[in-house]
């Protein structure tokens, strides 16, 4: 018997460091982890916090003994929000790093073209900073998102507001990629859907400051509602410029890609009454609870700067892979990994979501939260 034992853990050995061997990323010491993010561009306030809280949930692994035995490596390219510099980006990390797998990378644009290259290879794509809906375009097999859809979010954000606001006029101001697209295609969706207007709609580049004339002809348009798909300076720049202008009866409404803790406070209540549809709550509005509140004090710690909605984002994403890693054993191969993350069923304490994956659902959560800036900061007003 002892023999056969020697012999079945000689075996399994074997072929532990066979699947190792032959899976991308993978030795019998480490694991690598990539992504091509935003830490230059127009979407840098997202891609920066996001990426130190992936490294902040990746050290704890690490110090801990690391998944199995094997050291997690976060490898980040920046894209700048620039399509070619974002391809530069996935042909290193999966030629010259083999990454096992891609976690938040950003924009839309970004990762629909990273596809083309991650799907022939297998590569799975664990929470992408973006929440449009084809970030499950098949196949989906290697696909996982945490949250919500723009789409999704558009057509809950434009909703509540018509009904407490009685808004009968929707328009659209967004830059015209496949982010902006979905955004402008749920505004129009939805108010054909409650028998509103499609009063309006203009189109943006992502550099662009002066939006005084756009403003001026959405105005004339009357427009109740104006959802935005811009960058993150872009929608501040919206806001402060309608209330210049004395539009002030408006409702601005972002997506989760403006949902940040520094719209919400810019000096002198210029973002006050933005309204924003995301698929979590604000950190701050949960800052007593013990966890958030641990998070934002070692963050903090860690970077000597104040933590944000996307850190923990960035957190929360970075500890879905470590318990994936966790799922699929000793025996790390791209196929233990995507059942170990379709196993996944927990509550996430920092966001305050209930996270569930299925071989029919590669969405970790549903839930829609509608917030406005009120006195700094974001005020949740109800969760659909």
């Amino acid at each position: 018997m002892k023999k056969l034992t020697t012999a079945l853990a000689v075996g399994a050995a074997a072929l532990a460091s066979q699947v190792s061997a032959d899976t991308q990323g993978v030795s019998d010491s480490e694991v690598v982890i990539g992504s091509v993010n935003d830490l230059s561009g127009i979407f840098a306030a997202v891609g920066v916090p996001a990426v130190n809280g992936a490294n902040m949930r990746f050290d704890e692994a690490n110090a801990g003994g690391g998944i199995h035995g094997r050291q997690i490596r976060f490898v980040v390219e920046d894209n700048g929000y620039q399509i070619p510099r974002a391809m530069q980006g996935y042909n290193k990390l999966l030629n010259r790093d083999k990454v096992f797998a891609m976690l938040l990378s950003l924009g839309t644009p970004m990762n629909t073209a990273g596809f083309k290259l991650l799907d022939p290879k297998g590569i799975p794509n664990i929470g992408p900073l973006s929440a449009a809906r084809q970030m499950l375009q098949e196949p989906v097999d290697n696909k996982f998102i945490a949250f919500s859809s723009y789409y999704d979010q558009v057509q809950a954000g434009v909703t509540y507001l018509a009904e407490e606001f009685d808004a009968k006029e929707v328009c659209a101001m967004y830059i015209p990629s496949d982010f902006g697209k979905e955004i402008a295609e749920s505004t129009a969706d939805t108010a054909k859907a409650l028998g509103l207007t499609m009063a309006g709609e203009t189109t943006h580049k992502p550099d662009e400051l002066d939006f005084v004339g756009s403003l001026t002809k959405l105005k004339a348009a009357e427009c109740d509602i104006v959802t935005m798909a811009l960058g993150v300076r872009q929608g501040i720049t919206v806001v402060g410029t309608a209330k210049k202008l004395g539009w002030t009866d408006v409702k601005f409404l972002n997506t989760s890609a403006g949902f940040l803790e520094p719209v919400a406070a810019v000096p002198g209540g210029v973002t006050d009454g933005l309204y924003a549809a995301s698929g979590w709550q604000d950190l701050y509005a949960r800052a007593s609870d013990p966890v958030p509140a641990k998070f934002i004090a070692d963050y903090q710690a860690k970077f000597d700067q104040p933590a944000s909605g996307f850190a923990m984002l960035g957190y929360s994403a970075a500890d879905t892979v470590v318990r994936a890693l966790e799922a699929a054993g000793p025996e790390l191969s791209h196929e233990t990994f995507l059942a170990g993350l379709e196993s996944l069923n927990y509550l996430d304490e920092l966001t305050g979501g209930q996270i569930s994956y299925g071989p029919e659902d590669h969405r970790g959560a549903d839930e829609i939260v509608i917030s406005v800036v009120e006195g700094g900061g974001w005020k949740t007003l109800a969760v659909k």
